[in-house]
């Protein structure tokens, strides 16, 4: 059982390091909770989560709606424009019609068909990063495969030149630091830095699919149209973006998540070692034991009441997905990892209409990376003690070292 006594603070260490403690005192002491230092009503319960998601009272944003002022809300400084424009066209961040309007255009070009094609070079890249980390005597997982893989898959499926490539994760990087509670100053300069220098780029490189059309996503997105509307340049580009940091972000910390949560569940491991048709349970359990998305923000568009508590208009509510992933109501011993858990409705790619479009690669890079490790680093074991990166809202390692 979960201990109840540790306390919610996003900036500790020792919270950084292992959460749900501090979740499930949480869940013992109510459904909705205000925490004044992010001036957020905090949301830890399975069930809240998942209508809350739903619910069409709340939304990603609130600009379609509400100027700035009229939401109690104070506009963003204008140096940091170029992160907004970036990012307020995504979206993961639009609300319907728009949201409706570029989710329905981006199916077209980022179909089914699109990620079952892709399956091949997944498989044979991961195979390939695993057989360099056993040449080397072993290294960082994180570095040496967890990382590269989902970066060269989404590169490859944009159609990114491979020169190119180590470009985006920097980027990326410097972008999705926005994304933590209160980003200081200097985390906001290098997102906008990062902001104009990846626009920059795919604006040279949609002009020159327009000349060039080729078979990768970017084309397919320029020649994407539904009754006439197709997506302007900035959509497209913010698109782009969003595909990269949202299909690599999570799988990159999911994999070196999970895997150092198997090296601490030796039983776990032996199991899933001994019998590879676990990988499609282990790779939810693993999302689900330790969520690389910790949590999920929305605005209160229109008032609504939680257990007894209205939360006004104007408000912004913390729907804490490690939470609800370790919901007792939900999930039989939470705290315990099981890769045969069949009844595992984990949140960890979020629902409704922003649920996650590409999950479906992302299950594939999972298990592409899993069944890679396990035939062919059989004997893969933990070289060193990892450190958590300094950050609540995606969780991840700073590195994971191995031996084969």
């Amino acid at each position: 059982m979960e201990a109840t006594d540790a306390p919610f603070d996003p900036w500790s260490p020792t919270f950084l390091a292992d959460p749900y403690p501090a979740y499930a005192g949480l869940r013992e002491a109510g459904r909705v909770h205000y925490y004044e230092p992010t001036n957020q009503y905090l949301i830890p319960h399975h069930a809240d989560v998942s209508a809350l998601l739903r619910d069409r009272r709340l939304g990603r944003t609130y600009q379609h709606r509400y100027a700035h002022e009229d939401f109690g809300r104070t506009a963003p400084p204008p140096e940091h424009e170029p992160f907004h424009t970036l990012n307020d066209q995504g979206m993961l961040d639009l609300e319907p019609p728009d949201h409706t309007r570029i989710r329905r255009l981006v199916s077209k070009a980022f179909t089914p068909r699109t990620v079952e094609r892709l399956t091949p070079y997944v498989e044979k890249l991961a195979g390939e990063l695993v057989d360099g980390l056993v040449a080397d005597g072993g290294g960082d997982l994180l570095g040496r495969v967890a990382e590269p893989l989902p970066v060269a898959v989404i590169a490859e499926m944009l159609g990114v030149p491979e020169a190119d490539r180590p470009l985006l994760r920097p980027w990326s990087a410097a972008i999705c630091g926005m994304y933590e509670l209160n980003p200081p100053e200097e985390t906001a300069r290098a997102a906008v830095r990062a902001s104009v220098e990846f626009t920059d780029y795919l604006r040279e490189l949609i002009a020159e699919r327009r000349t060039r059309p080729g078979d990768d996503l970017i084309s397919a997105l320029i020649a994407a149209h539904d009754e006439g509307d197709r997506l302007t340049e900035q959509e497209m580009i913010s698109t782009c973006v969003l595909l990269l940091n949202a299909g690599h972000e999570a799988t990159v910390n999911a994999t070196v998540n999970g895997w150092w949560a198997l090296f601490r569940h030796p039983d776990q491991l032996a199991a899933l070692r001994a019998d590879h048709s676990l990988v499609p349970s282990a790779v939810e359990e693993l999302m689900r034991h330790d969520t690389p998305l910790q949590l999920f923000e929305r605005w209160v568009l229109d008032e609504i009441e939680v257990a007894g508590t209205t939360i006004p208009v104007g408000s912004e509510v913390a729907l804490l997905f490690g939470s609800a992933n370790h919901d007792p109501a939900v999930f039989t011993d939470p705290a315990g990892l099981d890769l045969t858990r069949r009844d595992n409705p984990h949140i960890s790619f979020s629902a409704g209409i922003h649920y996650c479009i590409g999950a479906p690669l992302a299950r594939i890079e999972l298990a592409a990376s899993m069944r890679a490790l396990l035939t062919r680093a059989p004997s893969l074991r933990l070289a060193a003690e990892p450190s958590r990166k300094p950050n609540f809202v995606i969780r991840g390692l700073e590195e994971l070292r191995v031996e084969p």
